[in-house]
């Protein structure tokens, strides 16, 4: 089990949560839950309706687009919060290929907090506007 300050220490490299004071931070690692994995389990389905939102902590996964490799990658890593903010199916699919530890955010604990914490809203709300505007 990690103390609250490794899960705040982790969740400050997400770029989504960029912007958020350490109190902050530890608001959203109150959410995340520390879950394993063990090689061979689908994380996240391609087409799927985004329940959750996944730090990889170790281990390794396999990202995959219409059945093909296109990415492996390993503790550090982010993957799902695009799904937990749009509601929009997922457009990939991502399998662990060694055993995993992640921490997770569903998506019912994601969008309580930001109902609750209007100031971690804006922060996540800026730090995307932010993203989009370097994309552009």
């Amino acid at each position: 089990m990690f103390r609250k300050d490794v899960k705040i220490d982790l969740l400050r490299q997400v770029p989504l949560f960029s912007g958020c004071s350490r109190r902050q931070l530890g608001e959203i690692a109150a959410i995340a839950d520390e879950l394993r994995f063990p090689a061979g389990r689908t994380l996240i389905s391609e087409g799927r309706r985004g329940r959750e939102f996944f730090v990889l902590v170790d281990g390794t996964v396999e990202v995959q687009r219409g059945g093909r490799r296109v990415a492996t990658v390993g503790g550090g890593s982010f993957f799902g919060e695009a799904a937990l903010l749009t509601g929009r199916p997922r457009n990939a699919s991502v399998i662990a290929v060694a055993p995993v530890q992640a921490l997770v955010i569903t998506d019912r604990a994601f969008h309580r907090l930001l109902e609750d914490s209007p100031a971690i809203q804006r922060k996540i709300l800026a730090s995307l506007a932010e993203r989009l505007a370097d994309a552009d």
